[in-house]
């Protein structure tokens, strides 16, 4: 069984899609952009501030399944310029213990949904 887990606090998927399916203990979350819920508009001032923004949509969406950034056993990054690679994962290591973080593979991309530089989507394990 499956359970459709959206939060009201990440930005309304822009596709035919859910923010995340619960199947059994497992949370599959769809991949995040820096649209800022709140005001409707990317946040594209720095790859700094695109990728918090990101994080912070991932974290909505697990605090709505009852999991946090500690849940999480994968995640999956795609840019659109590997140049910014070290100054992604800055941002991303103050998200995830670096003795527990996740598995992960990041890779680069031509193009990402509305031309962001930077999609994160992740697998979550409640205990």
């Amino acid at each position: 069984m499956k359970r459709i887990i959206n939060s009201p606090k990440a930005p309304s998927p822009v596709g035919p899609y859910n923010h995340s399916n619960l199947a059994g203990n497992t949370l599959y979350v769809s991949g995040q952009i820096a649209i800022d819920q709140s005001t409707g508009t990317l946040v594209m001032d720095s790859i700094e501030a695109e990728t918090h923004q990101v994080l912070k949509n991932l974290g909505y969406i697990l605090e709505e399944a009852g999991m946090t950034f500690e849940n999480v056993v994968k995640c999956t990054v795609f840019v659109t310029d590997m140049e910014q690679y070290s100054r992604i994962n800055a941002v991303y290591a103050q998200y995830f213990n670096e003795d527990t973080a996740p598995a992960r593979e990041l890779v680069q991309v031509a193009n990402l949904p509305k031309y962001v530089n930077v999609e994160i989507s992740c697998i979550a394990v409640k205990d």
